[in-house]
């Protein structure tokens, strides 16, 4: 077998470096006029049905916002029901004709079970399922009291996100509708003092990346990796804290805009700001340039003392 690996070794480069220089220019125009076409004839959403996690505030707030203006029925969800409440009286002002309000924890499988059957018992039927909710911790890995503490990133982040997938999934299949992932511009950079954080990011599109072969054409799913975003987690001295004092922090409205009009087009992935695909770039070419672009800006800093290292875990929803 060993000699075998050997001989691929040799002849797979080859073959792929002959098949990108007879294929790839007819693939980028396929590419180039699929993305045209789904531009043009972009979903309309009035009237579908639409779960979102996390839906308290941030992104899932303003992306309830979206759908609504839309003429979506939405199911919200989040732990605290009276900001939901809040949310869910102006998406009906915006144009949602029904809104429901479910609170619960995503990291707990009863209370994803009981969002998507509440989802089904009052509507009938699911249209999108929008993966949002989330928890950021700040803090260097090695500084870190207890390692068990980061058990929750991990519930939250990216089981939060697959137990709903689960209970979904038939239901979607049957409406041919879609998954929607919020992840991060931190799975494809390197951020320091956001490595469970990342880490769980990279689990969740390693996940639906996955899926999105098993599910075939039956489900579509966009996975959205946003930058900085206005939002309850940048908010307040997080930014210095995590030594990114001056970086562009995008407006929560602006975000939600493009990332709407990403999953009625149907995009497979969304980098917003735009701007932020050359990062995937560098760290996928040379990612050594973004390793120590990263230490440098980002650890280098003189306020960056140890006693200024920690902070908790920060809510997203």
């Amino acid at each position: 077998m060993d000699s075998v690996h050997k001989l691929l070794n040799i002849v797979l480069p080859l073959i792929s470096l002959f098949l990108l220089f007879f294929f790839l220019p007819a693939i980028l125009l396929f590419k180039i006029s699929n993305s045209i076409s789904r531009s043009v004839f972009s979903e309309n959403v009035s009237s579908k049905i639409v779960l979102i996690t996390g839906a308290s505030s941030g992104i899932g707030e303003h992306l309830a916002y979206e759908y609504a203006k839309g003429g979506a029925c939405l199911v919200l969800v989040a732990r605290r029901e009276k900001q939901l409440q809040e949310v869910a009286c102006k998406a009906r002002r915006l144009g949602s004709p029904d809104v429901i309000v479910e609170t619960g924890d995503v990291s707990k499988v009863e209370d994803c079970k009981r969002f998507v059957d509440a989802a089904l018992n009052h509507f009938g039927k699911l249209n999108h399922v929008v993966n949002n909710a989330g928890i950021a911790p700040l803090c260097l890995f090695e500084d870190a009291d207890n390692v068990e503490d980061f058990t929750p990133i991990m519930n939250t982040n990216f089981w939060g996100s697959v137990y709903c997938t689960h209970f979904a999934i038939p239901h979607l299949r049957k409406s041919r509708g879609k998954i929607i992932v919020i992840a991060s511009i931190a799975q494809w950079s390197p951020i320091p003092r956001l490595s469970i954080y990342s880490g769980s990011k990279g689990a969740l599109v390693s996940f639906y990346e996955t899926l999105r072969v098993e599910v075939g054409s039956d489900i579509e799913i966009t996975i959205v990796g946003p930058g900085v975003v206005d939002s309850e987690i940048t908010r307040g001295d997080f930014m210095s804290k995590a030594g990114m004092d001056g970086f562009p922090v995008e407006s929560t409205e602006g975000c939600t805009k493009a990332i709407f009009k990403s999953i009625c087009r149907g995009d497979r992935y969304l980098f917003e700001p735009a701007w932020e695909r050359t990062i995937y770039f560098w760290n996928l070419l040379c990612p050594e340039v973004i390793e120590s672009f990263s230490r440098w800006r980002l650890l280098g800093r003189p306020n960056n003392s140890k006693s200024n290292r920690n902070s908790g875990a920060l809510k997203s929803d």
